[in-house]
């Protein structure tokens, strides 16, 4: 299954190696699949629609292999850089842009200053109220 094509042709948010896919937005796929086990995509391919810090801390905690994004924060590009992740990218940003387009996504924020993978995925949850 070639996950970048459908990712880009379908109307999914995320597509993985293991079968799982969402339309959900931000990072509520990555958290949902995750809240009942932490290492869900451990050793899976990932195409996400946009990855910022929040989503590369999350999958790179849950053990992803590989990873595609139409669009990659450089936070979220440090991240995998880190923990050893191949990424592919077509645009490279400096940070998620929220909603409403007038500044830094919420979840992107909430994580900014943590380098711990557990504490961003613990302030993820509260902040999504999980």
């Amino acid at each position: 299954m070639d996950l970048k094509k459908t990712l880009l042709e379908n109307n999914y948010s995320i597509v993985s190696s293991n079968g799982y896919s969402s339309v959900k937005t931000g990072i509520m796929p990555i958290m949902l699949a995750m809240k009942d086990d932490l290492h869900f995509f451990e050793g899976c391919s990932v195409a996400d629609k946009i990855i910022g810090k929040a989503s590369a801390m999350l999958l790179s905690l849950s053990g992803v292999k590989e990873v595609y994004t139409p669009v990659l924060s450089r936070s979220g590009q440090e991240i995998f850089e880190k923990y050893h992740v191949a990424y592919e990218y077509d645009e490279l940003v400096d940070y998620i842009v929220n909603r409403k387009g007038d500044g830094m996504c919420p979840m992107e924020m909430t994580v900014k200053d943590i380098d711990d993978m557990n504490e961003a995925y613990e302030a993820l949850k509260k902040k999504l109220a999980l």
